[in-house]
């Protein structure tokens, strides 16, 4: 039986919840306008707040773009006075000037109702024993996960990430029942936690993994090695954090709270909207927050948009799981590659999801090798078994590719662990 955070959102009928987001976008585009960068972006594209009535009015606003936010940093985008801001968050690895994002006690209020929806979706209560380890700081994860487990009641472990033998000593001995971290910090947790022979001692029954991109298959090894049910959540900096959207046990895509949150698809290359069910670049427009009102702003995140009914009862619109991004997605010898797609191929071949994607030009051509590692049973292989397997994986990746890639198999351990979002590919072409 599915439980809810605040079942007369998230369960509302969608007339009544596109009334709730026609006055709400309306009066954040007034609040935006506010803003000299708003004015000035609204005036160039000849539109004013009074042209904005209702959700239908939405393609009518021009886009904000991550260097738009670049540009106006520290304070261009700040929509509150600063004496009613409360907290920054900052986006992570960036180049140049970093993203800084604003926070008013209200949206950090909104933020933490959100994660809480997330949390009470993935079978959370107030007797549950949340374990975040996500990152804190200025990195969004561990806030966001942190203020929703304390609005639900859980007690609440915030044990940031890194320290694994800490993450697990703490894990047994508080008897910790949802986790939450990135899918590769998980991964890597089930790995150490088997290698320690403690599985037995775990008590887990849930997983909220995000952050980065991960794939259905990577979903099920980590379900099967911690005995739980791993449920995606999206979110980014810009917007807010983690809590954008979350999956409910259906698990079949993230409901977008989208009493806060428009959403659109559009093409990336030309902009234009596309219908529910298409896929396309997720655009975002934030119609509650104050310190930090995003109108239209452009993820570069590729995925798909539904209204199917769900049979959690909740009438949010649901985005599939990344299928990718506008800026990092490879294009080699001409064909465009996902990392996603090399992983559900290595992870199919019996694999850990423990691996490289290496992508240099040599002689004006790409070349792509992917370095994987072995498990243990595999590396005491005759060479001759490991090159054949090496062959099977290349094959394989052809066929989801449609190009050829260099395939090396590593010793176990031989890849650099990550304890927060992986590096998975590396990018020598100046491009």
């Amino acid at each position: 039986m599915e439980n809810y955070y605040q079942p007369d959102m998230e369960c509302a009928p969608y007339e009544q919840l596109r009334a709730i987001q026609g006055a709400r976008l309306k009066e954040n585009v007034r609040h935006a306008y506010d803003i000299p960068f708003y004015k000035d972006l609204l005036d160039k594209n000849g539109v004013k707040p009074e042209d904005i009535r209702s959700v239908d009015d939405l393609h009518k606003l021009p886009f904000i773009t991550k260097d738009n936010l670049r540009d106006a940093y520290p304070y261009g985008l700040l929509g509150v006075p600063l004496s009613e801001a409360v907290r920054i968050q900052s986006t992570s690895g960036t180049t140049g000037r970093r993203v800084v994002a604003f926070y008013t006690q209200a949206d950090i209020d909104l933020w933490d109702e959100c994660c809480a929806r997330a949390i009470i979706a993935a079978g959370g209560t107030k007797d549950d024993v949340v374990h975040v380890s996500y990152g804190y700081g200025l990195f969004t994860g561990g806030p966001g996960l942190n203020g929703g487990s304390h609005k639900v009641g859980s007690l609440t472990l915030p044990m940031s990430s890194g320290n694994t033998a800490r993450q697990i000593q703490f894990m047994t001995d508080l008897r910790s029942t949802i986790l939450c971290c990135t899918p590769s910090y998980a991964a890597y947790l089930a790995e150490s936690i088997h290698e320690a022979g403690l599985i037995d001692q775990i008590a887990l029954k849930a997983g909220i993994f995000g952050a980065e991109a991960w794939s259905e298959e990577m979903r099920r090894d980590i379900e099967s090695k911690l005995r739980i049910k791993a449920y995606d959540i999206y979110g980014l900096t810009e917007i807010s954090g983690p809590g954008v959207s979350f999956e409910c046990s259906e698990q079949t895509g993230m409901h977008i709270n989208e009493d806060h949150f428009l959403s659109e698809i559009i093409d990336p290359q030309t902009g234009r909207q596309l219908p529910y069910g298409e896929k396309g670049e997720l655009v975002l427009t934030c119609i509650s927050k104050k310190a930090f009102p995003l109108l239209r702003y452009r993820t570069r995140d590729i995925c798909v948009l539904t209204r199917n009914k769900c049979s959690c009862g909740r009438t949010l619109v649901k985005m599939s799981r990344l299928m990718g991004r506008t800026d990092d997605m490879l294009i080699i010898r001409g064909v465009n590659v996902f990392p996603s797609q090399i992983e559900t191929v290595i992870i199919n071949c019996g694999f850990e999801a423990n691996y490289q994607i290496i992508v240099d030009r040599v002689n004006y051509t790409d070349s792509l090798d992917v370095h994987i590692e072995m498990t243990p049973d595999m590396f005491s292989d005759e060479v001759r078994d490991i090159e054949k397997t090496e062959k099977e994986v290349v094959d394989k990746l052809r066929s989801m590719l449609g190009l050829t890639a260099k395939v090396t198999l590593v010793a176990p351990k031989s890849i650099t662990r990550s304890e927060g979002k992986a590096v998975r590919i590396i990018d020598k072409r100046k491009i």
